[in-house]
């Protein structure tokens, strides 16, 4: 039931309903939150690792300036909070086919 090329929470709630056996409505309450959780937490400005997976990184970025492109104009670019995701040695192994 997975869409082409997107993995969905739909998609993780149906993994978990035919795994687990809880019903749809408890498998989709999960992962809601777990993600409600992540975004929390990552709220909060704490980073989310998932060993085996990956690690979620919050980065404060300091004012700078940047410059358009296009006419070479030079604009402030404020300060902000990025965040980043670094997989783990053991997901880039998978992806990679190792």
């Amino acid at each position: 039931m997975r869409s082409v090329g997107t993995l969905t929470r739909a998609d993780l709630a149906e993994t978990i309903h035919r795994k687990v056996g809880l019903s749809r409505a408890e498998s989709l309450n999960i992962v809601e939150s777990i993600l409600g959780h992540m975004c929390e937490a990552m709220t909060d400005g704490e980073n989310v690792k998932i060993s085996g997976f990956g690690t979620f990184l919050l980065r404060d970025k300091g004012e700078r300036v940047g410059r358009n492109p296009k006419t070479g104009v030079e604009v402030p670019i404020t300060p902000r909070r990025v965040m980043t995701f670094r997989a783990s040695k053991m997901l880039k192994d998978k992806v990679s086919g190792i």
